[in-house]
């Protein structure tokens, strides 16, 4: 923990009173240097890519927001800041949250609820009547995913433990796989498309369960060139990629079946959208833990374990007081 000067709104900014902050398995990757091939940081940086709170101050033209304003975000990649009382954004980053989502919750939506919307909508192009496979569906990115899919109306098997299995049932899943004791390379070959939260063998398994014209999206594992290139990756890093990336692609030809892997694309828009499906379609955020700001700690470590049944969160509690903005 420090203490830092409130960031101001620059021009198209916005800065914003946080309330809460999610927690993603990405912040964990940045604060080990495990993202340092893709993104460039300059250090110190206040770390957290989400949150949602009040618009406390906007900077020069600011169009679409005022002081007092409910909003959530996804950070920028390369400008992060959501563990901290004041987050400073650009306001194409950034939506307002419905009435009837609590902040708590908005707060850890954008990373994961985004990453499935755009898995599903872009990656894979879903549509009604269509056979879907998630792999891991009790986890961040799975708890949205399975809710999104059965609203775009597609038939959903996803994989769970027995402890997940109610979980996703209650989410819409119309099969689930036990995956302590099943494996999907069992399953039929009729999925339209999967999308892989899982990566290893699971991922591996999938291309032997989905038709022929079908698409694979993955999230887990190793990024391909075409992905690390799309969020600034340079020549060494994407070349290393396509190479490391060299056996899934050959999968994919000898299945008939397209592959691609999936970073998340910070979009206000999007959030607008995901806005419109928790407002109009019951999209819910599913909590397993949450945490003070001052236990966030104890609360990345327990995301570093893996087994969160949907999202971990942090409340920060700012005192009116101090004069100082407290970071992490």
């Amino acid at each position: 923990m420090d203490e830092v000067p409130t960031p101001r709104p620059g021009r198209g900014e916005v800065s914003i009173r946080v309330h809460a902050a999610g927690l993603n398995p990405v912040d964990l990757n940045i604060a080990q240097g495990r993202a340092r091939l893709l993104v460039a940081l300059e250090l110190p940086i206040v770390v957290g890519s989400e949150a949602a709170g009040t618009v406390e101050e906007i900077g020069p033209d600011v169009q679409r927001f005022a002081p007092g304003d409910r909003v959530f975000v996804r950070t920028a990649f390369d400008k992060l800041g959501a563990f901290a009382d004041v987050l400073t954004t650009d306001e194409t980053l950034v939506a307002a949250v419905p009435d009837n989502l609590p902040l708590h919750e908005a707060a850890v939506m954008p990373t994961a609820a985004l990453t499935a919307l755009q898995a599903l909508r872009d990656s894979l192009s879903l549509h009604a009547g269509m056979r879907i496979l998630i792999t891991g569906g009790a986890g961040g990115v799975g708890t949205f995913a399975i809710q999104m899919a059965k609203i775009m109306g597609a038939h959903v098997t996803t994989t769970a433990s027995p402890r997940g299995k109610y979980l996703v049932r209650s989410l819409g899943a119309d099969e689930v796989v036990d995956y302590t004791t099943e494996r999907i390379c069992d399953l039929s070959a009729d999925q339209d498309v999967v999308l892989d939260l899982v990566g290893g063998r699971t991922l591996e398994e999938a291309f032997r369960v989905v038709k022929p014209g079908g698409k694979i999206a993955s999230i887990a594992g190793i990024p391909d060139a075409e992905s690390a290139r799309n969020v600034g990756a340079g020549l060494a890093a994407t070349t290393m990629f396509r190479v490391l990336n060299a056996r899934r692609h050959q999968l994919a030809r000898r299945a008939g079946v397209t592959y691609r892997f999936v970073f998340v694309r910070p979009n206000g828009a999007d959030l607008a959208e995901l806005a419109r499906y928790a407002s109009e379609d019951g999209l819910r955020a599913v909590l397993d833990r949450e945490y003070s700001f001052d236990r966030i700690d104890e609360a990345l470590s327990y995301v570093k374990t893996g087994r969160a049944k949907g999202k971990v969160a942090v409340r920060m509690a700012p005192d009116p007081h101090n004069a100082g903005l407290r970071t992490y």
